[in-house]
């Protein structure tokens, strides 16, 4: 099984960028962890600052993996290529975020990639990341 991370803008600072809300364990860390519970599942990641950047990742992993985990960030709610990337991909997306949107900012409480993901989770920290793994397990 093959499953990609995508992370976008600004997820590169975890661990050091605003800890009350997104801890202070580094995604690299994370990710290792990750890797090693689950060694049967190809894990590939990938984070950019850059939208156009994402949009070619979704293409490039997105016809021959078994499950996108992507965490669109900041680009959730404003990227109309994010979701049109999603909607023309045939591997099925969770959208991730380690923060509840929904408690937060009243901008941040709208995504234009929910409705072209399988499925969302949210607030649940980097646990989020495992969940959406064990969905597509």
């Amino acid at each position: 099984m093959k499953i990609a991370i995508i992370n976008g803008p600004n997820l590169n600072l975890l661990g050091i960028r605003e800890p009350g809300i997104y801890g202070r364990q580094t995604f690299e860390d994370f990710l290792k962890d990750l890797k090693e519970k689950y060694p049967a599942v190809q894990i590939d990641y990938f984070q950019s600052n850059v939208e156009g950047e994402l949009v070619n990742e979704l293409q490039r992993v997105g016809f021959d993996y078994d499950g996108i985990l992507l965490n669109a960030a900041a680009y959730t709610h404003t990227s109309v290529a994010i979701g049109d990337a999603i909607t023309a991909i045939k591997t099925a997306v969770i959208e991730i975020h380690i923060s509840n949107v929904a408690a937060r900012e009243e901008y941040r409480q709208k995504s234009l990639i929910s409705a072209k993901s399988v499925g969302s989770i949210t607030g649940l920290g980097l646990k989020g990341y495992e969940l959406g793994l064990l969905y597509f397990l």
